[in-house]
């Protein structure tokens, strides 16, 4: 299994890991795909594989388009397919990276991958029919800065990737369906609808992980939680927050009561 999620990580053409990716799922479906008690640790986390395009650059760099313009809607339809094609690779890093966990826990991300891969390619079929492709537009990698500094910890990665950034897509989306609609954009809509719904559950899976990790440590976890928060990613939590979705996901009342304290911009 760990052999198999590298390979998918390892896959720099799109296609190619959608299809590793979908197979690697399957197989694990089927009972074909175990974690070898004996599995040597892990090799130091490094970039995944990727096109060369799109082109990388800070994310204040990222052009910001209105969705007026059928240019300006797939500027926004490639920034979404980017997160997701992003969280394919987080998925299976949680897979291969951490060792010794239950079952359960890598059926809950061999799950996420190939959803993320799914959404992936809605995403890019819809960009498509916008008249561009997946590379078309710059991009950046805030999504794999975060795993990188969270490698050396699940309990670190399942707070700050699924809990922090992949959170952030359960407040704003729902603003962006309606502004979607708002232009007459039922297609894309329709794909952030099946998105939000999804992601509700990979949400709930760190939040699953996060504490059965911080139970197995010692750790209480709503502390854990906030110091997590203060030392990695103030100024990642913002509100508005969408307060029944982080419920759906695992947020504890602590947590969104303090989510919800939090000055603007800050965590």
């Amino acid at each position: 299994m760990f052999e198999v999620a590298l390979s998918c990580i390892e896959a720099a053409i799109p296609d190619e890991k959608l299809a590793r990716s979908f197979a690697a799922a399957k197989a694990f479906a089927c009972g074909e795909l175990v974690a070898a008690a004996a599995a040597p640790p892990p090799e130091p986390i490094s970039p995944p594989g990727r096109p060369e395009r799109p082109h990388l650059v800070h994310p204040r760099d990222v052009a910001h388009r209105g969705l007026g313009s059928p240019e300006g809607r797939a500027a926004f339809v490639h920034a979404i397919a980017h997160i997701e094609f992003n969280a394919i690779n987080l998925a299976w890093d949680a897979v291969y990276r951490f060792r010794g966990m239950p079952r359960e826990f890598y059926a809950d991300w061999v799950g996420v991958a190939s959803d993320e891969a799914r959404h992936f390619a809605m995403l890019r079929e819809r960009l498509r029919e916008l008249g561009h492709d997946y590379g078309d537009f710059d991009a950046h990698n805030g999504l794999w800065e975060m795993a990188e500094k969270t490698a050396h910890s699940c309990r670190e990665r399942m707070a700050l990737v699924p809990r922090v950034l992949e959170a952030r897509g359960l407040d704003v989306t729902p603003g962006m369906i309606v502004r979607l609609r708002d232009v007459g954009d039922e297609a894309t809509a329709a794909i952030l609808e099946v998105i939000l719904r999804e992601e509700v559950a990979h949400v709930a899976a760190g939040s699953r992980w996060f504490r059965w990790c911080c139970e197995r440590d010692g750790v209480d976890a709503d502390a854990e939680f906030r110091r997590l928060l203060a030392l990695h990613a103030r100024g990642s939590v913002r509100g508005p927050f969408n307060l029944d979705a982080r419920r759906a996901a695992g947020f504890s009342a602590a947590e969104l009561e303090s989510l919800s304290a939090s000055p603007p911009g800050g965590a």
